[in-house]
């Protein structure tokens, strides 16, 4: 399949693609991310974080799928290497093990606001590139963000 298939151009949508591989490698950081803490998870508020992580990561492996698919919807191929999630994501690997709760959050509410970064600017390029389809999964997902966003700080006591 090609981008024009679905009346888009190819030149068009180049961008955009480029800018769904960066999202699908910061995602696949960030859905790691979720799986450590969900898995190494202590204190007090154990059971209250240990289902939002799971929520969390639930959530984030499924819009890793669609994602990618999308990438293919546009007629190029979803990158699939973990050594290319590394090095393109700005979204960093940490070490969960002993990590403390709410240092736990504050990471995952800096991986969401790079995230939320990230797609803004998909939301204009594919706004400038008219794929609708592209921008209406992503701002999904961004609400779906934004909304978490602010529990979780509501959580941990942040304005």
């Amino acid at each position: 399949m090609n981008a024009e298939a679905i009346s888009l151009t190819e030149k068009e949508v180049k961008p955009v693609v480029d800018l769904l591989n960066d999202y699908l490698a910061n995602y696949h950081i960030h859905y790691q991310k979720l799986r450590g803490c969900h898995w190494n998870i202590k204190g007090q508020n154990f059971f209250t974080l240990h289902v939002k992580f799971e929520e969390l990561y639930t959530n984030a492996q499924l819009t890793i799928d669609e994602i990618a698919e999308r990438v293919l919807t546009l007629g190029k191929p979803p990158h699939s290497r973990f050594a290319d999630y590394i090095s393109e994501s700005k979204i960093q690997e940490i070490n969960t093990i002993g990590m403390q709760d709410l240092a736990m959050v504050d990471a995952i509410l800096d991986d969401m606001a790079k995230l939320i970064e990230l797609e803004r600017e998909i939301l204009e390029v594919s706004d400038s590139a008219s794929d609708d389809g592209t921008n209406d999964m992503v701002n999904r997902f961004m609400q779906f963000k934004e909304k978490n966003t602010w529990m979780l700080r509501s959580f941990a006591g942040k304005k």
